[in-house]
């Protein structure tokens, strides 16, 4: 049987149709390294978390992706009010305080550690999810992702934070415009109504009735320092003080 001749490849030819070589493109500037730049709002890191000691809590933030829609609504509060009494049960991550607005939640925790809040988050997010995913679904679950990114989270380490962390997130609803026509002072889609540090109710025994029909979001009482006395050292808190920033930075 005769030997085939192997197959030779030629090299194409590089000239263009008028017989000359094309002229060839330059990058412009360095190449670009890791995943491309995404537009909006600024994303999470995903570096791994700092370690956490007990005894400085945290100001903890959840968005959601945009066709959730907002998150204000009686059924949508409903169903956040039994992921924190799901949570409530882990006692390595205590939610303290909650601000519930548009297309975000704030959270004020306690945990025992890092895995603890990573443990407490999951356990809260998960639950969250079932119960809007159902609430939204008009009889029909809804399915998908509810939540945008990773929660962002800042450490309090001070009085002065704590206090600012506090007037932050019970006081949020007036930085978002939420307050504009309603009669309250504090937002009903927040814990508020079970905070006891309102400068207006400063030497009084007792404090205002909780209104009937309204089911407060189910939180722990601190058991941190910095949550349960050191941010006093700054005194009450009014019900339109609205922090400037999120970001919680010592005063020069």
């Amino acid at each position: 049987m005769a030997k085939r001749d192997r197959k030779r490849h030629v090299q194409q030819s590089l000239l263009n149709q008028h017989g000359t070589a094309p002229a060839r493109k330059r990058r412009k500037g360095a190449r670009p390294v890791g995943r491309p730049r995404t537009k909006g709002r600024r994303r999470v890191s995903h570096l791994a978390r700092p370690e956490l000691v007990a005894r400085h809590p945290l100001h903890v933030t959840l968005r959601v992706k945009a066709e959730i829609g907002s998150l204000r609504k009686a059924r949508l509060y409903k169903a956040l009010r039994h992921a924190t009494y799901v949570t409530a049960a882990y006692e390595g991550m205590r939610i303290v305080h909650v601000s519930i607005q548009r297309e975000h939640i704030h959270l004020l925790v306690e945990v025992e550690g890092k895995q603890a809040l990573s443990r407490g988050m999951q356990g809260f997010k998960i639950s969250a999810a079932k119960q809007i995913n159902r609430a939204l679904g008009d009889g029909v679950r809804r399915r998908g992702s509810v939540f945008d990114d990773r929660y962002h989270s800042e450490v309090i380490t001070t009085p002065r934070r704590a206090r600012h962390a506090l007037a932050y997130v019970l006081n949020n609803w007036r930085k978002h415009g939420e307050d504009r026509g309603r009669a309250y002072n504090t937002d009903p889609y927040s814990t508020g109504c079970v905070f006891t540090g309102w400068k207006a109710l400063e030497g009084k025994r007792v404090m205002w009735q909780v209104p009937e029909g309204y089911h407060p979001l189910i939180v722990w009482l601190p058991q941190t320092w910095l949550l349960r006395e050191g941010w006093k050292r700054y005194g009450p808190i009014g019900f339109r003080e609205v922090p400037r920033s999120a970001v919680m930075r010592e005063a020069a």
